[in-house]
């Protein structure tokens, strides 16, 4: 089974993938130009991907509670589970955007291509981390 890790934003959708291995890779980001553009894309990759689930990270607040990002993640998740009839689940993906920029910086990553590539990295360590818990 195919999952899409989506790393809700604003400005751009990080994107990663985890398959059968159950080993999440980043996959790309997407640089947010409209609502249709953006619907359009992730039915392509939907498609090409044989996607069966989808998950979207929600940044909640360090004492758990839901601040506007994480309302705007679920707003998001549950217009997808709509849009596309694919399972959707939220999970809790607190710090994991300071995680990848961590690891980026560690593996030696120019600051342009971590700008470019930190939104489809936290994406697939926030799915990594919901493919170890429910494996």
């Amino acid at each position: 089974m195919a999952i899409l890790g989506i790393d809700y934003g604003r400005k751009r959708i990080g994107l990663a993938i985890c398959g059968a291995l159950k080993i999440a890779t980043p996959l790309e980001t997407l640089e947010r130009e409209n609502t249709e553009k953006d619907f359009k894309k992730l039915k392509e990759i939907i498609e090409e991907h044989e996607i069966e689930k989808i998950v979207v990270g929600c940044p909640k607040n360090m004492d758990n509670s839901m601040g506007e990002m994480a309302k705007e993640a679920q707003s998001f998740s549950d217009i997808l589970k709509n849009r596309f009839s694919l399972p959707t689940v939220l999970w809790d993906e607190r710090l994991t955007s300071a995680q990848a920029e961590r690891s980026m910086i560690e593996a030696g990553l120019s600051r342009n291509k971590r700008k470019k590539s930190s939104d489809s990295v936290a994406a697939a360590l926030m799915l990594q981390s919901y493919s170890d818990r429910n494996g």
